[in-house]
């Protein structure tokens, strides 16, 4: 018998930081329960539906497949069994008010078509950045992603490498020094905004992005990213594993420094050996872990930290279908250093923005009634931090403006064809999700945040306890929640003596 056969793990969270560590758990013969507040898996990755239309909530960008079919492989079961990846080419479409458009795609030869268009000079540059992010990429993503930094020398050992790579720059610092044209600087800087990060902040190592979606491409699940998580749930539950959705956790039990149960909503006491938490960081110090006076260093840490943006984002359907759209379409505005100063420096939600708009329903028709489409408009906006934006009130005008904006650059009719919409605040990541200051993504990606810098896979202090998701290592994104998983299971199976 597996020598922790019986010993059962508690995973609060059912994002896919929480989804990844059950399953591995799960999978190792560990008896796990998973539970989740909501009364659906996916926690940012939920999914709303309204007259026939189906709207992803959160992440729509899936990268790095591999990470994914590697929790099938150790249950055992074709990942083709559960769930259909289809590849977006382009991966994105960019767009600039002046009419510029870029498509992002993986070939090479498109690519190199449209940067010479643009500017000559720049497709060398273009060749030696993805040379760079292919570097950063192995150092970064295959070697460090689903390695635990527990303590200083872990990080001491990873730095000779950082260092060589100009980690202490930014990533539009770096994409400068390849690239000359500014809204190609644009182009290849942005994604940082995916994982919570200023491009003029985040750390170059960021740049490892291009290179992953080059290597495996930008994915939708067929059904939407709703039916990545349920699939992932239904691996969970194929193997085994208990689900409880509408069980919100009101605390984790301690006993002489080490995890004894969980202590849900309702009373109810759930004996545990050890316990991984999805919930958001600063929640957990703070308010699951209320009683422990040993970790108010912990805490006031924490809150020192620097966080992510937030974003606000309107979900709409359309009685009219647009095929011509491309699946992601980033719409810059008019400022680019400028806005983001704004949103992450001075906390103003200004009068101009960029967006990022999905439109699923051109992949996938039956994410929205037969004739129909449907989409979502999200907007960077500023956390709580610096900010106290009242959004009861500014909401339905912030709204209205995102809406116009979308039909005046790139979908007429809009609102003769509008069926129904809805919206999420930074109120909403703060009262459904529990985040901090209303973040997105937890701590910001930049350099002294990373790796050994950011919330630690395993607590230091109380025995069994871990975190999994954006605030640990690796950190957000979908790849970056789903490493942080397998480092994770990884030290819980060490800790409880399973090979």
């Amino acid at each position: 018998m597996n020598p922790a056969a019986g010993e059962r793990v508690a995973v609060i969270g059912a994002g896919f930081g929480g989804l990844a560590a059950a399953v591995r758990l799960q999978a190792a013969g560990i008896p796990t329960l998973l539970l989740e507040r909501r009364e659906r898996p996916g926690g940012r990755a939920y999914v709303y539906e309204d007259q026939g239309f189906v709207f992803d909530a959160g992440p729509t960008v899936i990268t790095a497949p591999d990470c994914i079919e590697e929790l099938y492989q150790l249950a055992g079961r074709p990942m083709s069994d559960y769930l259909e990846f289809i590849q977006l080419d382009p991966m994105y479409r960019l767009s600039w008010e002046d009419g510029y458009q870029l498509d992002y795609t993986a070939d090479l030869e498109r690519m190199d078509a449209q940067i010479a268009a643009r500017n000559p000079r720049d497709v060398e540059g273009y060749h030696r950045f993805l040379e760079y992010s292919e570097a950063v990429f192995q150092e970064g993503y295959v070697k460090l992603a689903a390695t635990p930094f527990l303590d200083i020398w872990s990080m001491v050992r990873a730095a000779p490498q950082l260092a060589r790579l100009q980690s202490w720059r930014s990533v539009y610092s770096m994409v400068s020094k390849y690239i000359q044209d500014p809204q190609l600087r644009q182009a290849f800087s942005y994604h940082t905004l995916l994982v919570g990060g200023n491009p003029f902040s985040a750390s170059s190592i960021y740049a490892l992005i291009h290179a992953l979606e080059r290597r495996w491409g930008v994915l939708f699940a067929r059904g939407g990213t709703g039916a990545l998580v349920r699939a992932l749930a239904k691996l969970f539950t194929d193997l085994g594993g208990e689900l409880r959705t509408n069980c919100p956790v009101d605390r984790i039990e301690t006993r002489n420094g080490r995890v004894t149960a969980i202590v849900t909503g309702d009373g109810e006491r759930l004996p545990a050996r050890a316990v991984v938490s999805n919930a958001d960081v600063v929640h957990t110090y703070q308010s699951l872990l209320r009683d422990e006076p040993g970790l108010d260093g912990m805490r006031r840490t924490l809150l020192k930290k620097r966080y992510s943006m937030s974003l606000f984002v309107v979900y709409f359907g359309l009685r009219r279908q647009h095929p011509e759209l491309a699946h992601h379409t980033i719409l810059f505005g008019p400022r680019y250093r400028e806005l983001l100063d704004d949103i992450f420096e001075r906390g103003l939600l200004a009068d101009d923005f960029s967006l990022y708009l999905h439109a699923p329903s051109v992949t996938d028709p039956g994410l929205a009634p037969p004739g129909c489409s449907s989409y979502y408009a999200l907007a960077p906006v500023p956390n709580f931090a610096r900010s106290r934006i009242d959004w009861d009130e500014a909401a339905p005008r912030f709204r209205d403006r995102v809406l116009d904006y979308v039909e005046r650059r790139c979908i007429p009719g809009l609102r003769a064809d509008l069926v129904t919409s809805r919206m999420f605040t930074p109120q909403d990541f703060e009262t459904e999700l529990n985040a901090y200051q209303g973040s997105a993504f937890s701590l910001q990606p930049t350099l002294t945040q990373s790796a050994w810098f950011r919330v630690h896979n395993r607590d230091a202090k109380i025995g069994g306890l871990y975190f999994v998701g954006a605030g640990t290592h690796p950190g957000a994104g979908v790849p970056g929640v789903v490493n942080s998983a397998k480092a994770t299971a990884g030290l819980v199976l060490h800790d409880l003596g399973v090979a």
